[in-house]
């Protein structure tokens, strides 16, 4: 859109996030705002992405055309946020995107320029799983009535329907939400290499409300009628020695591999070798990982409940959504044993997968973007679609 252009040209644009893609913590939400701020350089934007320090981390860099600055900790990143902001340490500053991950910035306390509120999920089920007690229900006191409240007249972005039916659920207006899909990374050829034998992965953080013991039980279930049954997991966090913990309790052996953090080219091996993804997670905004999968033909099952994957899986087509563990098993049973079934859901993956580009969505977010900034709230019916 050209007017987008021509408001984006030379504006700066800060992200004010709690974690950037290179943390050890980073995952899919972190490549969707990296990926929405290359789109914003490329429309002629300066852009900074603030978010908390970490162990070999520079303090500041630019790759890509966007300056990242860290400064720290988990928790005490939102207070450096602030301060940052208020100080004027970003120099000048056009629109802030303040990126609600659970916790806001609280930049409107701060700044007089538009802000954009990025919301990937809400985090209802999340923080009695992570912070229980006291500290979880605060949180979600922030996250559920005083966010809403401090925000009120702000835009917002998502990357699902669901989640931004939950937002109207905590009192943000419809009017004032933009939905826009994440998309999916060209697929590295690492060659035509399915395994042999039944292979499942799992891929993302190893952190309590991914329940990634769900998979590790179904291999574990699958295994007398399936023997050389496979779980690849990858990916790594600080749950990591208790979900080995449970699959030694389960005697799972050589069943459950864990890969780790592993590099680019061997986790598309991993989704190359599996014939099925499973995705047990409690909650996802969008579920990236059920996309690249998908590019290489392999589909996933998944809950139904987390949200977004209502909408990154065509339920019954290119992947199955289930409700309880015990479907879980029983559907993974079924496609295991039936190759032609399996065969069409990998086709139809590939093909629905395809259909949501990185392009189509750093479009859409700047649209929304230059529309805060000629002072205009975006309704998610206002933005292009795929």
């Amino acid at each position: 859109m050209p007017q987008d252009a021509a408001t984006l040209a030379g504006k700066h644009v800060v992200f004010l996030s709690w974690r950037d893609s290179g943390n050890p913590e980073g995952g899919g939400a972190e490549r969707y705002l990296e990926k929405m701020a290359e789109g914003l350089v490329e429309r002629g934007c300066r852009v900074t992405v603030f978010s908390a320090a970490y162990a070999a981390a520079a303090d500041q860099e630019v790759h890509d055309g966007i300056r990242f600055v860290r400064r720290g900790s988990k928790m005490s990143v939102y207070a450096r946020g602030m301060e940052q902001l208020l100080r004027g340490r970003f120099g000048k500053v056009d629109l802030v995107v303040d990126v609600q991950n659970g916790l806001p910035f609280f930049s409107p306390v701060v700044t007089r320029v538009p802000v954009v509120v990025l919301v990937y999920h809400v985090h209802r089920e999340q923080w009695p799983i992570v912070y229980p007690g006291t500290t979880g229900r605060v949180g979600w006191w922030i996250e559920s009535e005083l966010a809403p409240r401090l925000y009120r007249k702000r835009q917002y972005v998502t990357i699902s329907r669901a989640t931004m039916g939950e937002l109207e659920e905590l009192g943000v207006r419809p009017r004032q939400i933009a939905v826009v899909h994440t998309g999916t990374d060209p697929v590295l050829e690492v060659g035509p290499n399915r395994s042999p034998h039944p292979t499942l992965c799992v891929v993302g953080r190893l952190v309590p409300h991914k329940r990634v013991e769900h998979a590790i039980a179904t291999v574990v279930d699958l295994r007398r009628e399936f023997p050389d049954i496979r779980l690849h997991v990858v990916g790594d966090g600080w749950w990591a020695p208790t979900l080995k913990e449970y699959a030694a309790e389960l005697d799972a052996g050589d069943t459950v591999v864990f890969e780790g953090q592993v590099s680019e080219e061997r986790k598309q091996e991993i989704y190359e070798a599996a014939w099925l993804q499973l995705l047990p997670s409690i909650k996802e905004g969008w579920g990236l990982v059920v996309g690249e999968a998908a590019q290489h033909g392999t589909p996933t099952v998944a809950y139904a409940a987390s949200g977004g994957t209502r909408e990154s899986i065509q339920d019954g087509v290119s992947g199955v959504l289930v409700d309880s563990r015990d479907e879980m098993v029983a559907t993974t049973r079924k496609l295991l044993s039936d190759p032609a079934l399996l065969a069409t859901f990998s086709e139809s993956a590939r093909r629905y997968s395809g259909g949501f580009t990185w392009e189509e969505s750093q479009s859409a977010f700047a649209h929304v973007l230059a529309s805060a900034l000629r002072g205009e709230v975006v309704a998610s019916q206002d933005v292009p679609e795929r």
